[in-house]
């Protein structure tokens, strides 16, 4: 049977959305595959995730354990490891995070099985399964095929797919734990979460972004007063923020944060897949680049290929027009 198993992720009592979204893949492989998709939920008192999670229409997992309260990369290893001993699915998939990859190429090694990470897509055609990861920046996708192996492994990247809506009720069952004892070797200490500076940006309405395109901070000026035409928040991308051209506190993307306005402008951003991935919840996307194959432009809702420090200026004039 080619089952597909998914390992859930969760973060101080809540499933994260990379969970969800490896949801709108597995199936349809484990269908294609001849099998099922199932989840797998490793923690402490799981009842209220696996509930949600079963909500998805699949057989959920739970390896409920007071030693798994917190994430530790060995521990989950050693669960994975003997759970792939005992169910034999064809393919496990984890969010590409900085959980999934901290365990990940360690149980590869560990299981002597192949892993393709980072993925963006999953396909079994022929007899062969068939990953989809990107390069150069996202400009280029690549299918990869996987060597032969009796369960392959795959890490996800989040903000590839579209999470798909609840379905139907799912069933949801209780495994021992595989690992009887603490691991000493390694500890959870704390969660430290980032500040949040005088502008919390996955709260804004409407952001106006800015990559490597500013060239130089005494470009910045143009940028603010667009900004305030339109009341926008500046956020931007990591190449933004190396620069120093605005706080740490502002960059999007998977190094970043999520944002989730109801317009985004992005402005000399070329769309590199980390970035992406942090406006995957925008509602509309307008981008301005003057290259025509910049990766943003695959995303936007609006595109406008030309020189930003062409286009800011009307814009700016036009809307000030509008808002009278």
């Amino acid at each position: 049977m080619g089952n597909v198993l998914v390992l859930a992720e969760h973060r101080q009592g809540v499933l994260r959305d990379i969970s969800f979204e490896m949801l709108a893949v597995a199936p349809k492989l484990a269908a294609d595959m001849g099998g099922e998709a199932m989840v797998l939920l490793i923690g402490s008192s799981m009842d209220d995730m696996a509930k949600k999670a079963a909500g998805y229409g699949v057989k959920v997992m739970v390896v409920d354990d007071p030693l798994f309260k917190d994430f530790n990369a060995d521990k989950y290893q050693k669960v994975l490891s003997a759970l792939i001993d005992d169910l034999k699915p064809a393919v496990v998939i984890t969010g590409h995070t900085a959980q999934g990859v901290d365990f990940m190429p360690a149980l590869a090694v560990e299981k002597k099985l192949p892993l393709i990470a980072e993925v963006i897509g999953l396909e079994y055609a022929g007899g062969t399964l068939k990953a989809t990861r990107q390069l150069y920046s996202g400009k280029v996708n690549a299918t990869l095929a996987f060597k032969p192996a009796d369960t392959y492994l795959v890490t996800f990247r989040e903000g590839a797919v579209e999470a798909p809506a609840p379905s139907s009720a799912g069933t949801v069952e209780k495994l021992d734990s595989p690992l009887k004892e603490d691991l000493p070797y390694r500890k959870f200490v704390e969660y430290i979460e980032s500040e949040v500076g005088d502008v919390d940006i996955t709260q804004s309405n409407i952001l106006v972004a800015i990559g490597r395109g500013l060239k130089e901070d005494k470009n910045l000026p143009l940028i603010e007063e667009l900004a305030k035409a339109i009341k926008a928040d500046i956020a931007g991308s990591r190449a933004a923020i190396d620069a120093g051209w605005i706080p740490h506190d502002r960059q999007v993307g998977t190094s970043g944060k999520s944002v989730k306005p109801k317009l985004y402008i992005a402005m000399g951003i070329s769309g590199a897949f980390q970035h992406i991935a942090g406006i995957k919840g925008a509602k509309t996307v307008v981008a301005i680049n003057k290259d025509p194959d910049a990766p943003i432009f695959a995303v936007a809702d609006y595109a406008i290929v030309d020189d930003m420090f062409k286009i800011i200026p009307k814009l700016t004039e036009k809307l000030k027009e509008l808002k009278g």
